[in-house]
């Protein structure tokens, strides 16, 4: 499926879409889990493979969340992710970063 979703294009070369996946509130209830992976990879499918997310969503849950969601298409999604306030150190950022790259089951 070819996507209608505008792009911009990071100084990189990347283009990325020009609108993202929201994942706050997401990984708050098992029971819903299912529904989230489902809506994410939905979102993916209409070529909207920007998902933003943070560690402080459900207290990483939604990263979890994004990652079942992605698993098997890494390749064309382009993640954010944010780091707590309390995390805003050189040492913080790259644990926080780390962390949420094993939420994610990524290693970009």
């Amino acid at each position: 499926m070819e996507s209608s979703v505008r792009t911009t294009t990071l100084p990189c070369g990347e283009a990325i879409p020009v609108l993202g996946q929201g994942t706050w509130k997401m990984g708050e209830d098992s029971r819903r889990r299912s529904d989230e992976v489902n809506a994410l990879k939905l979102g993916l499918d209409l070529g909207v493979t920007l998902i933003d997310t943070a560690e402080m969503y459900a207290g990483g849950g939604a990263e979890e969340v994004v990652a079942k969601a992605i698993a098997g298409r890494r390749a064309e999604v382009f993640l954010v992710s944010k780091v707590l306030p309390s995390n805003a150190s050189r040492a913080g950022v790259q644990r926080a970063c780390e962390n949420s790259l094993k939420r994610l089951a990524t290693d970009r």
